[in-house]
C-alpha cells in the first residue's frame, strides 16, 4: 500500500489560513481592505442585540469574500 503525500495540500491550506488571518487582523484594525476578487471594500458585520440570527463576519457586497466569524455581543 503506497503512502499518500499530503504535504502540498497541507502547505496550501496553511498559506490560505495565514492569509485569511492577516486579512481579518487588518479589517479589525480599521484598515480599508479590498476583496482580492472584485476589489470592493470589505465590510465587517457585528452581532446585533436581540437578533441572534445575524451572521457576523467580513464580506464584500458581491459575496466573493465571505468569512463567517463566531462572535458574541458584549454589553
Amino acid at each position: 500500500m503506497a503512502k499518500m503525500d499530503f504535504s502540498v495540500i497541507n502547505d496550501t491550506t496553511a498559506k490560505s489560513f495565514i492569509e485569511q488571518k492577516n486579512l481579518i487582523k487588518r479589517v479589525f484594525k480599521g484598515n480599508t481592505v479590498l476583496c482580492p476578487i472584485c476589489k470592493q471594500a470589505l465590510e465587517m458585520k457585528l452581532p446585533v442585540k436581540d437578533q441572534q440570527d445575524t451572521l457576523s463576519g467580513i464580506r464584500c457586497k458581491k459575496g466573493c469574500t465571505d468569512i463567517e466569524l463566531d462572535m458574541e455581543l458584549v454589553l
